[in-house]
This record gives structure tokens, C-alpha cells and sequence, in this order.
């Protein structure tokens, strides 16, 4: 007998099998029990999460002679064992992505008309349904609407925005979830138990994590590494070489490279990958997943209990964290989710990797707004020696003053005040970065009575202008609280700043009462404002 895959040799065969899709398993095992059996069902879902799998069980228990209590088939009768063993006359699939011609859809109209050979149903499994031409949705719609009583018609999808409303609104729909990392990781270890294969518990969780949510893909995956090294333990650094992966060493070294803008240090660990045969666009997927595990260290005390990695590695990622502020790491994140998705499709994969990671190596060359807030607070640092420094020009009298004895809340109308002479207020600050920035709010006073900058989030400009003012050093909003500083000085109380992005697609101008286009069309004067 012939090989077969282990995610066919364990596919479910009842419900109590099926891993991470309780809530629908319940469901269609309530309307077995009760008789209340829809006539058509669309199953949705990434890849790999149980829709085929989920679809074969439920024409098989809905055919079972002999069904449990709860609904679920008994595996034993005639019917059962036909739909195990893939004879049974009753469940007819068919894959869209090669029959979606309008042809196709009529044959599936024309079998309707004649009844089961045996059992109560027929059961139409319509796999990649969004596959079907239109003229084929067409052909389909009244047959969907009104089937036979022994007709039901599953359909799976992976893109369900794709299929007409009318389609839509004819099935019962439900979606299928991606799978916890833990659900298929304890799957991973049920199978290779029933194998007889030895494995570390690091490799499955790492095989378990490559499955992105995919159980199939997951197991596939295990298969593989079990075939790379047939009849031997499999360890970590085994599942890493039959995968084409990375220990996680060469993550932390290449991250130093890039915090250090070290840009032939990088380029060598690319090499490295390359030599050792890795695949580049699962280092990329990897890398990714590294920085979400510093995103997570650099967000708050405790997170260490999320990451599932060795003391040694969690304190070589916490040490990377005191050099990495959030935007920054933000920035990193979402270039290399870009440079991922180039991947799939580019047959140059070393090229593309070695102009993303140059480009995380030097933010210059970039012109998007994550990577000018990395250069700005770059630059920013090495002005200031490694410190922040306060950009106002408030003496150092004033600023003992300050100091000294705290200043009363200001009211309204000094708010007010403050605000209608904007340009002439941030003229005298002496960080043209941070009077840029400025320029670039709309200035208006909250309901509160305090001074509110508004930020439009729909323009790169203004999204890196307002990064700027609401970025966190040892958690604190630095130049916030050195902004409310300078005009606290300059008021002569308390000033507080409230920092508003505007999410919607109505410009900030329409949504918000600017105090300073209202002093300049009483005074009839232009304030402008320059770009960078």
C-alpha cells in the first residue's frame, strides 16, 4: 500500500476529533439531534482550518444509520463506512477552481432531480466556491434557493467577499477561526505519539507555530521534518534544517546589526542564511515574529508569560528592548510584513531580502513616515549625546520658576489666548524639528478648556507629525511634556495639551473649529504654512 500524508491518515472521522471549532461542531450537532437541517451552508475560512474536514463529517453524519444521541455519526453502518472510505454515492464534490464554468453547474442541476440511492440526503460539497464564473452563480441561484428536500449544497470558501449577496443570502453561514498555536501544537503531539516518533517538545511548538493557524498546514509540516529524518528524534535544530529556518540567534544578531545601522554586518548574516540553504521568505515570516516578541517585552512588564522562548533568550531580547522604542520597532514590523508579501511572487528573493534589510539598516533611504520618525529620532540622539533635551528656549529662570512652585490650571480664555497667536507662540521655539511638527496641527481648545492639536492620520505628514509629538521615552511622552512646559511658561499657568489623531476621511479643517483660521479671516490675513 502506498504512502499517505498524515494530515489524510488522521484526518477527523467524528466530531470529538475535530481541534479548535467547537462553536460550530456544537452547532451543527444541535441540528442533527433536533432535525433542523439547513439546505445550504457556507463555510469560511483561511486554509487549513477544517472546512473540507468539517464538510465530510456533516454528510456523514447526516446520512448515519444509526446517529448518537448527540448528533454524531456511529462510524459503523454501511453509510458511515462508505463515507470513510470515500464510495458513498451520496456526497459529490467538486473543486470550483477547475469547474466553474456554467457546463458544470448545470450537471450539478440536472443530479438534483433524482434522489439518493440510498440514504436521506445528497449532499453537493462545492469547494473554492468563489472560484465560480458569474454566469455559473447564475445558473446555480434557483437550485440554491429552492433544492429538492434531499438536497444540501456546503459550500467553502476562502474569500467570501467574493460571492454574489444573493449566494450569500441563501446559506447559513459560519466562519471558521484560525487555530490557537497550543490547540495544534497538542494535535502535533497526539499524532506523532500514534507514530511512534520521538520528538522534542521545542520542535512541535515550533512546527506548531510554522502552521499559522493551519492545522493541515502544521501537520504537513511535521510530516516533512518526520520524512528528513526518518527513524530519528527530532529535535529543534532538526525541524529548524528541515524547514529552511533559523535558530533564533541569527535574529538577535541580525537586529543588532540593524539598531547599529550596520549595514555589512546584516548583509553577512543574509549570506549566512543563504549558505546554510534557508528558505528566505520563512526567515523573513521568522524575523517578523521575533520583533513581535520585542514589540510585546518593549510594551510592559510581564509579557515574558506570551512568549514561548528560553530564559536566555528572553534576556537577550530585553536587552534589545532598552535600544528600540516602540515607533521604531512599529516601522521594522511593518517593512518586513511588506518585504514578506514581495517575497511570494519575486524570483530574486535574496535581491529583495537584501534591499529590505538595507533598508531597515538605513532609514534614509526610506521615505515612508514610520522610517523619517526613525531618522528624526536618530538625528535627535545624536545631537543630544544619547539624552533628550527639552527644544524650548525657556530660561533657565523661567524653567526654575516652573520648578519651584507649581503654576494654577490655566482658564479658557488664557487657552484661548495662547492659541490665537500660534505662529507667533512656536516662532520662538528653538527646535525647527519640533516647530515643523507643529505646523502641521490644526490648533483648536477642547471642551475640557485645554489646548488640542489635531492631526489628520490620512496624510503621511501629519501621521509622522503626530508620532513625533506622542513619542514615549522610559514611558514617558517626551516632547509632549516638553511642549506643555515651554507654553506653560510662556502663559503663565498650567498648560495642558490634548494630541488628536483624525481617523476619518473628512479633513480635520471640517471637523474641527480652528481658532487660527478664525483670527485670520477676521483680520483678513493668510497664516502659511510650509511642508517638509
Amino acid at each position: 500500500m502506498s504512502y499517505m500524508a498524515l494530515y489524510r491518515k488522521f484526518r477527523p472521522r467524528e466530531f470529538s476529533q475535530v481541534r479548535g471549532q467547537d462553536h460550530i461542531v456544537s452547532t451543527l450537532k444541535n441540528q442533527i439531534s433536533t432535525g433542523r437541517i439547513g439546505h445550504a451552508y457556507l463555510f469560511v475560512g483561511t486554509r487549513g482550518t477544517g472546512k473540507t474536514t468539517m464538510a465530510k463529517l456533516f454528510s456523514k453524519a447526516l446520512n448515519c444509520e444509526n446517529p448518537m444521541e448527540d448528533g454524531s455519526p456511529c462510524g459503523e453502518c454501511a453509510s458511515c463506512r462508505g463515507a470513510d472510505s470515500g464510495s458513498s454515492m451520496n456526497v459529490i464534490e467538486m473543486d470550483a477552481a477547475s469547474n466553474n464554468s456554467v457546463d458544470d453547474v448545470r450537471r450539478i442541476i440536472e443530479e438534483v432531480s433524482y434522489p439518493p440511492t440510498e440514504g436521506r440526503y445528497k449532499v453537493y460539497i462545492i469547494d473554492e466556491v468563489h472560484m465560480l464564473s458569474g454566469a455559473a452563480f447564475n445558473a446555480l441561484l434557483k437550485t440554491l434557493e429552492e433544492p429538492p428536500g434531499y438536497v444540501i449544497f456546503i459550500l467553502a470558501t476562502t474569500e467570501p467577499h467574493k460571492l454574489p449577496v444573493t449566494i450569500l443570502s441563501r446559506c447559513q453561514r459560519y466562519d471558521f477561526h484560525r487555530i490557537p498555536n497550543d490547540v495544534i501544537e497538542a494535535r502535533l503531539r497526539e499524532l506523532t505519539e500514534a507514530e511512534g516518533v520521538e520528538i522534542e517538545d521545542k520542535a512541535l511548538a515550533y512546527i506548531a507555530r510554522a502552521g499559522d493557524g493551519s492545522m493541515r498546514d502544521a501537520i504537513s509540516l511535521l510530516d516533512q521534518c518526520i520524512a528528513f529524518y526518518l527513524g530519528e528524534k527530532l529535535t529543534f535544530d532538526k525541524a529548524l534544517y528541515a524547514l529552511g529556518a533559523v535558530d533564533t540567534d541569527i535574529f538577535s544578531r541580525l537586529t543588532r546589526c540593524i539598531i547599529a545601522h550596520d549595514v555589512a554586518g546584516a548583509i553577512a548574516i543574509i549570506d549566512e542564511v543563504v549558505y546554510q540553504g534557508r528558505e528566505l521568505s520563512r526567515f523573513v515570516t521568522d524575523l517578523v515574529w521575533y520583533l513581535r516578541n520585542l514589540m510585546l517585552i518593549k510594551s510592559g512588564e510581564g509579557m515574558e508569560e506570551a512568549l514561548d522562548m528560553t530564559a536566555d533568550n528572553i534576556a537577550r531580547l530585553r536587552e534589545e528592548a532598552k535600544m528600540l522604542e516602540l515607533p521604531v520597532i512599529f516601522t521594522y514590523i511593518r517593512q518586513l510584513s511588506d518585504l514578506s508579501a514581495k517575497l511570494r511572487f519575486s524570483s530574486q528573493k535574496r535581491v529583495i531580502t537584501e534591499i529590505g534589510i538595507i533598508s531597515l539598516c538605513r532609514p534614509g533611504i526610506k521615505d515612508d513616515p514610520g522610517a523619517i520618525l526613525d531618522r528624526l529620532i536618530t538625528i535627535e540622539d545624536k545631537l543630544n549625546g544619547g539624552f533628550y533635551e527639552s527644544p524650548m528656549v525657556a530660561s533657565d529662570t523661567e524653567k526654575q520658576q516652573i520648578a519651584r512652585e507649581p503654576l494654577p490650571d490655566a482658564m479658557p480664555k488664557e487657552v484661548e489666548d495662547l492659541a490665537k497667536r500660534w505662529q507667533v507662540v512656536i516662532a520662538g521655539i528653538d527646535s525647527g524639528m519640533m516647530r515643523t511638527m507643529l505646523s502641521k496641527a490644526l490648533v483648536s481648545v477642547s471642551p475640557d478648556g485645554h489646548l488640542m492639536l489635531i492631526y489628520d492620520m490620512s496624510q503621511p505628514q501629519q501621521r509622522t507629525a503626530l508620532e513625533y509629538m506622542v513619542y514615549v521615552r522610559d514611558e514617558k511622552p517626551v516632547n509632549k511634556l516638553a511642549l506643555e512646559e515651554y507654553l506653560s511658561a510662556e502663559a503663565g499657568a498650567s498648560i495642558t495639551v490634548e494630541i488628536k489623531g483624525n481617523d476619518s476621511s473628512v479633513p480635520k479643517e471640517k471637523l474641527y473649529t480652528s481658532i487660527v483660521d478664525t483670527i485670520a479671516r477676521a483680520t483678513g490675513t493668510k497664516v502659511e504654512v510650509e511642508d517638509f
